[in-house]
């Protein structure tokens, strides 16, 4: 029989009509409207979505809301108050992005309704298992406790959370690791051997060892390193930016650290190597400009200190004057005048503390930079106890004279062949010891402990001062009539400069050691006067040589190719008669004394960041 139809209209009640006391808590209507739905899709509905079921009472024409719990066996008594709720009212889904340690390896960025359904699924299922099994603690992580057999939490990771290491090489093969490769039966293996006798190596080392002969045939081109160097450097930049990667930027740094002997604050820069054919170089003001000497310039010369900017011009005025080198202005500092004594050398103690005067005199000034007096040494000097035992000593002149690295020793050259070792750390000035060569001293220069004197007959003496004897002699190459000798602080190089304008350039291979005569590297032919002017630079990358005897004698020489500058000096440049040459402590300046009274300054472009 078929149904009234105002019973099929009240079937269709909104849940308007339906009473707040039995009306689901917190429900919306457009959820539990029934209209058009029987008791299946109701039920399929409850399945699918986690929605309670409803029933229609046609007795009462009223909807019922049946959870899970009651048609179970009903709720037990203290947990009644969220019976009537519905399970989206109780809980969510967060979108936001999680971190993978605490997603369990799931993807938190969900794009649809059917990726939320199954991460509330894979959660519940993480729930079960959690309260089945023990949970590990942060506590037995640190501990480093196993965890428990048959522990059902401990799940291998997706490939997705990014915590597994990455895929293998393609040419990555397991079975390397057995392999084993001789080396003595095959003739063109043979060049991998690092010894006669070896023969069988594994894989894995026969791999390594024909990676380096191909680097060592094919090495890697410019293009690729600086690659290298732009894809660290952005690496580097990423992890100072990072606060998270704070901590593997200092493990990044400590071997390097740990590989320097220098203090913690100290700003390393590495040595910028300076092509050749081509100096980068500027012209300045003059470094005198602000009190110009009245007469030829005898010496100049630097601050040892890197953080003193001073540099001192000794002239024929008998004046020594200081200056603060800025590349601008150059500002005079002082001006100290020294009636009777006629300067010829002036220098700066290796300390940086004063400046030691001296000239055609039995005597010396000393000028203390930090109090600004110049004090005069005893009348006595050679008259001393070791002096009368050696009238021959008796001298008249210190022109010729060098410091120790140490600043503890100053050797002078004395007549006949004398050379004076003075005590400078008693302060007295008073001669300790001597050693005497065959013919006249003609240079001094110090090589680590060990000095070196040059003979008016091109020979090198090389001392011993603690044992007070000769250790090697050696004649210069050529004997052209040295008569100056320099070095480079490092010990890498020394040079004799002769009357014929050649200079002799000896390498790296001891030259005060006990062997004969070290190797010439070249002779230098560029000028053809008399050389009184020899300076390396900090870094034994430049040598300057000049002479006074014609106008714009001097040369700069590329000591790596052992050729000089074509670009600099040129014919056009206005040195006249050079008298002294001095580079500053980092290069970043030439000084150049003519006879004029003028210091020329040049500015060397690639010291400039250094």
């Amino acid at each position: 029989m078929a149904k009234h139809p105002r019973k099929k209209q009240r079937l269709g009640k909104s849940l308007k009509d339906v009473p707040e006391a039995i009306r689901p808590l917190g429900s919306a209507v457009a959820v539990l409207d029934s209209t058009g739905k029987d008791d299946e899709e109701r039920r399929l509905e409850s399945m699918l979505f986690g929605t309670t079921e409803e029933s229609f009472d046609y007795a009462t024409d009223k909807i019922l809301v049946i959870s899970g719990d009651e048609l179970d066996g009903g709720l037990p008594e203290g947990n009644k108050e969220l019976e009537n709720m519905l399970d989206t009212d109780l809980f969510f889904v967060d979108d936001a992005t999680v971190p993978h340690a605490t997603t369990h390896g799931l993807s938190a960025d969900l794009d649809s309704a059917q990726s939320d359904f199954e991460h509330d699924s894979d959660s519940e299922r993480d729930d079960e298992d959690a309260q089945a099994a023990p949970r590990e603690t942060d506590e037995d992580v640190r501990m480093g406790s196993p965890r428990p057999e048959g522990d059902v939490s401990q799940k291998p990771e997706p490939s997705g959370s990014g915590l597994t290491s990455r895929k293998p090489p393609a040419w990555a093969d397991p079975d390397d690791a057995d392999l084993q490769v001789s080396l003595a039966t095959n003739n063109r293996l043979r060049k991998l051997r690092d010894a006669v006798s070896e023969d069988t190596v594994g894989g894995r080392e026969y791999e390594r060892r024909l990676r380096r002969q191909f680097e060592k045939i094919n090495p890697t081109p410019e293009w690729a390193s600086k690659a290298r160097k732009q894809l660290r450097s952005s690496k580097a930049k990423r992890r100072r930016s990072s606060v998270s990667s704070a901590s593997e930027a200092d493990e990044d740094a400590l071997p390097e650290l740990l590989s320097e002997t220098k203090g913690i604050l100290t700003v390393s820069a590495k040595t910028k190597i300076i092509p050749q054919g081509t100096l980068s170089i500027e012209r300045l003001r003059d470094a005198n400009l602000s009190a110009r000497s009245e007469g030829e310039i005898k010496a100049v010369q630097f601050h040892p200190s890197p953080q003193v900017p001073v540099m001192l011009t000794a002239s024929a005025d008998r004046r020594l004057r200081l200056f603060n080198i800025d590349g601008h202005t150059n500002p005079h500092l002082q001006t100290v005048h020294i009636p009777d004594l006629p300067v010829t050398t002036a220098q700066f103690h290796p300390g940086g503390t004063s400046v030691l005067l001296t000239g055609p005199r039995p005597f010396y000034y000393s000028y203390d930079l930090q109090t600004g007096t110049a004090q005069r040494s005893p009348r006595g000097l050679w008259g001393t106890t070791f002096a009368h035992a050696n009238p021959a000593g008796h001298d008249g002149s210190m022109e010729k004279c060098s410091f120790d690295s140490t600043g503890s020793v100053l050797a002078v050259a004395g007549r006949r062949g004398h050379v004076h070792l003075v005590d400078w750390r008693a302060g007295a000035g008073q001669v300790v010891g001597s050693v005497k060569m065959n013919v006249g001293v003609e240079s001094l220069w110090w090589a680590g402990d060990r000095l070196m004197s040059l003979g008016e007959d091109a020979e090198v003496y090389v001392w011993d001062v603690g044992e007070r004897r000769c250790v090697k002699r050696w004649k210069d190459e050529g004997g052209f009539g040295s008569r100056i000798m320099s070095g480079d602080r490092a010990g890498r190089y020394v040079a004799t400069g002769s009357r014929t304008g050649l200079v002799n350039l000896y390498g790296a291979d001891s030259p005060t050691g006990d062997s004969g005569r070290p190797k010439l590297l070249k002779t230098i032919g560029n000028l053809t006067t008399s050389i009184t002017s020899m300076r390396f630079n900090h870094d034994s990358q430049l040598l300057a040589i000049a002479s006074n005897t014609k106008r714009d004698q001097m040369r700069m020489i590329h000591l790596p190719s052992l050729t000089a500058f074509a670009n600099w000096p040129t014919s056009s440049t206005p040195l006249g008669h050079v008298t002294s040459v001095d580079f500053s402590t980092g290069s970043e300046y030439v000084a150049i004394g003519n006879n004029r009274g003028r210091v020329l300054l040049y500015h060397l472009k690639d010291f400039a960041a250094q």
